[in-house]
């Protein structure tokens, strides 16, 4: 298999953390989807990464088709239940973080044109989605140690990747560590993984 990725993307961490967590093997394509022949044109019609192509050439794509797959891969360390209810539980914690994920791409996107082009209430939209995102997930996960259940899941992996690029790129200013200690004492736990540390982004 190869994933077609970036080390700065927080979909593309969140798969290599599945990745490493299953222990399977991959290859890790970088691309830079700023060129017209990029890699990933040839595979997902939308253009966008993580896309990963399995040895027969089918590509899968959005990171959350992709961590489904992999899952099933391999038995090591299941990270999706199987009983519904609790397999739901995990996957609305994924819809969360990645929507936090959607709304901070969208601020920094539009931050990035020029001044004038700017419009200050579509950002206050998307950080108002983003903070009360944040206080959703910080207010949830109080000081437990996982987002759900009593082990570690999918949920953890989805929720880190989302903390760490809000760290890594500060969309809007906004800083999740200064308003909600308990989720900083959470990423920093999870940072210890090896999978989280080997996948930080550059």
């Amino acid at each position: 298999m190869k994933l077609l990725a970036s080390l700065t993307s927080p979909y593309t961490r969140k798969v290599r953390i599945v990745l490493a967590e299953k222990r399977i093997d991959c290859d890790v394509e970088l691309v830079d989807l700023s060129r017209e022949d990029s890699a990933v044109a040839g595979f997902n019609p939308l253009g966008k990464i993580p896309t990963l192509v399995l040895d027969d050439g089918t590509a899968l794509y959005d990171s959350r088709v992709i961590v489904e797959f992999l899952d099933n891969v391999s038995p090591i360390g299941r990270l999706i239940p199987e009983e519904n209810r609790e397999r739901v539980a995990v996957r609305r914690w994924e819809a969360l973080a990645d929507g936090l994920l959607d709304a901070a791409l969208l601020v920094r996107q539009e931050l990035a044109r020029a001044k004038k082009e700017q419009s200050a209430a579509w950002v206050e939209r998307q950080l108002g989605k983003l903070n009360r995102g944040l206080a959703q997930i910080a207010g949830e996960l109080a000081e437990r140690n996982w987002c759900h259940g009593d082990r570690y899941t999918l949920a953890d992996i989805a929720v880190g990747s989302c903390l760490g690029w809000l760290e890594f790129r500060k969309p809007g200013g906004v800083d999740w560590r200064e308003r909600h200690a308990s989720l900083a004492r959470y990423y920093d736990r999870l940072s210890e993984r090896p999978a989280f540390a080997d996948t930080a982004p550059r």
